[in-house]
């Protein structure tokens, strides 16, 4: 960390606006900025949001800034990555179409699928290495510079190599990387052995092309954004939200971009957590709603849950740990319309940033899940999050609301309003069904964390639909995601194909395996260069028993001395799972997996709780009416940041704060607790 530079900054760019945290932490001050973002140049609004957080000594005083990004995912969403080919293995050239022969209707043969390399810009070479290392016969590096040519000709700026079998011994990828690098123009070639050394070549191609495809896309992207942001007199570091809920450094990200896919939610989740668990919460379901899509993740006994893998869009598979979050279009901005079978619904469609919601006056004449809040009173015209505009167009609102949904449905403005936002909470409530119950998780254990930009808006209605135990709403619910940039720890996942009989694992190869990456991980802490209070080493195996295809994660013994010890992790693991072990069956080590996880400090959340000096009396604005069920009922307005630890406030009633804002419906209270989170319940007095 630089020398007088103490504010740390999490900034969390999304569809619609890009939200700041500062945190100094030599003096506790904690300060938040929200402003639209920009989705021509995501840097600009990047820019914009740290400008206008900083304080009277401006952005010199940041050591570090870390960013959650959407660049890489919009690109392979939007089909705007980087124009990629590939060189592979004689014989594998059709696995990206081939996958694992699903489709993308489930019902029937429709469906169209376009790979992110086209089948024009895929080469095969002569090589073979076989599943156990040997290599039988040596790579083509004349074929591989051919064909490296023709892609150099066709426009190609990135290449991706992948040989089957190379998770064993990564030898003719090196060598036919060598041998490119004497003729391809720039640094974007990626081999499947350093991004993925695992079996199952679809999912390491995949993988591999879509790193290869986004690293011309990231790289000009963290260029742009450290050249913007030296000029703004910063001197400190930036780091970057992966997928898996920890940070890495710029060069990193570079590197490996493929892992930043699902960066931003997972920043959401990491400070969903914190909260919850530090206010006596282990136990939440995240619920992120931002003006493009609703994000829902589990925490459960405080921790988040981990996916081997995930799908970007049906065949853009990435198979690294990342947080497990659903992901659906019912945002702020998500667009409501009468389909052809006269049935209402609401997204995935979003009016994003540009150009809003109707209410924004920037010509978007359909109606969204914002206009009908705003129609139906819930948010404040004169005081729209975001800082940008002075106040929101209310007939606007209601004239898209009304063309789009309530006149094709034979309904008023404020039926259709109330139709609109009723459907938005049934696609919520169904999301969070889907990560809880369908999960075997009892809801009603669970307690539900909206944030985002509007997810306070919907907590008493998720409650309700779900059967949640009630709403734990944080003290900045609309930058959440960018607190969450802050306490994010440094994290490095590493992976390796054993394929080994558990009778036939050498303990000592094993130890040796986790040592070198335990290594490389720590190398890569060094290299970000900031404070760390530990660092931890964790270690699993990933084992089945013979004749299945799925693994169970099982912790590695760091003492283990002999197969005993592992069979006995693997036993309890497969107990805890399934309930049951399979005796007489022999167990299968397939790969072996190395986190290696710098812990950052934490942020004592103390610091955001409200000051000593306020009371409801002072908080309490003057009250509005709100339409519910049908008629309009008198709410009472407060100033969310205004009142006091200990405040109960009855529904129906709005809390309003320059980044979100909170409605308490009717027959639900909301408290404030010591650090300014309020936590919504029914009323059962």
């Amino acid at each position: 960390m630089s020398i007088g530079r103490s504010a740390i900054v999490g900034v969390d760019v999304g569809g619609t606006f890009t939200d700041v945290f500062w945190v100094d932490e030599a003096t506790g001050e904690c300060r938040t900025a929200k402003v639209p973002s920009t989705p021509t140049d995501q840097s600009r609004g990047f820019i914009e949001g740290v400008v206008a957080g900083a304080g009277e000594n401006g952005v010199a005083e940041v050591a570090t800034v870390v960013h959650g990004t959407t660049v890489g995912t919009n690109a392979l969403l939007e089909r705007k990555s980087a124009k990629c080919g590939l060189i592979t293995t004689h014989g594998f050239r059709d696995v990206l179409e081939m996958r694992r022969r699903d489709r993308p209707e489930i019902w029937g043969l429709r469906g169209s699928y376009n790979p992110i390399i086209p089948r024009d810009l895929r080469f095969e070479v002569e090589e073979r290495t076989l599943a156990d290392g040997s290599i039988r016969l040596p790579v083509d590096t004349e074929g591989v510079v051919r064909s490296a040519r023709k892609l150099i000709d066709s426009g190609a700026e990135a290449l991706a190599i992948m040989f089957v079998n190379s998770y064993a011994n990564p030898e003719n990828e090196r060598a036919a990387r060598d041998a490119v690098r004497k003729i391809w123009p720039n640094d974007h070639i990626t081999l499947s052995s350093d991004i993925l050394p695992e079996l199952r070549e679809f999912e390491r191609t995949s993988t591999t092309a879509l790193n290869a495809a986004l690293q011309p896309v990231i790289g000009h992207y963290l260029e742009n954004l450290q050249s913007s942001l030296k000029e703004t007199d910063f001197e400190g570091d930036i780091l970057i939200v992966q997928s898996n809920g920890g940070v890495m450094s710029v060069k990193t990200a570079q590197e490996i971009p493929v892992k930043t896919t699902l960066s931003g939610p997972a920043a959401g989740v990491i400070a969903g957590a914190h909260i919850a668990t530090s206010a006596g919460y282990p136990n939440v379901v995240t619920c992120d709603m931002g003006g493009t899509s609703f994000d829902v993740a589990l925490v459960a006994d405080g921790e988040s849950e981990l996916a081997a893998q995930s799908a970007i869009d049906f065949g853009l598979v990435v198979r690294t740990p990342m947080i497990q979050i659903t992901t659906i279009g019912a945002g702020g901005g998500s667009i409501a319309y009468v389909d052809r079978g006269g049935i209402l619904q609401v997204g995935p469609e979003s009016a994003g940033a540009d150009p809003g919601p109707a209410c924004y006056g920037n010509g978007n004449e359909r109606p969204t899940v914002t206009d009908a809040n705003v129609l139906l009173g819930r948010i404040n015209v004169e005081r729209p999050i975001g800082g940008k505009l002075k106040a929101l167009d209310l007939e606007a609102a209601r004239q898209a609301i009304f063309q789009h949904v309530g006149n094709p449905l034979g309904l008023a403005d404020l039926d259709a309003a109330e139709a609109i936002i009723r459907v938005a909470n049934s696609r919520m409530a169904g999301a969070i069904r889907l990560v809880s119950i369908e999960r075997g998780h009892d809801p009603r254990k669970f307690t539900a964390m909206p944030f985002g930009g509007g997810g306070a808006l919907h907590a008493g209605a998720i409650v309700k639909d779900v059967g949640l135990a009630g709403a734990l709403i944080p003290r900045y619910p609309g930058v959440t995601s960018a607190l969450g940039c802050v306490i994010a720890d440094m994290r490095h996942d590493f992976v390796q194909t054993i394929n080994r009989l558990l009778d036939d694992l050498d303990l000592k190869q094993i130890h040796q395996e986790i040592e070198v990456r335990a290594r490389e991980g720590g190398r890569r802490l060094e290299e970000a260069g900031i404070r760390l209070e530990a660092t931890d080493v964790i270690v699993e195996l990933d084992i089945l028993y013979v004749g299945q295809t799925h693994t169970v994660s099982t912790p590695f013994p760091g003492d283990a001395t002999d197969i005993d010890m592992v069979k006995a992790a693997f036993e309890a693991s497969y107990k805890r799972a399934y309930g049951r072990i399979l005796e007489g069956i022999p167990c299968r080590i397939v790969n072996l997996r190395v986190s290696v996880v710098g812990r950052r400090p934490r942020i004592d959340l103390s610091v955001l709780a409200p000051p000593s000096n306020t009371s409801i009396e002072k908080a309490e604005c003057p009250s509005r009416d709100v339409y519910i069920e049908g008629e309009w009922h008198q709410s009472r307005i407060f100033d969310r940041l205004a009142l006091p630890i200990g405040a109960v406030i009855y529904g129906p009633a709005l809390l309003e704060q320059s980044d979100a804002t909170t409605f308490i419906d009717p027959d639900f209270v909301g408290r404030v607790d010591e650090f300014g989170n309020v936590v919504v319940t029914l009323d059962r007095s």
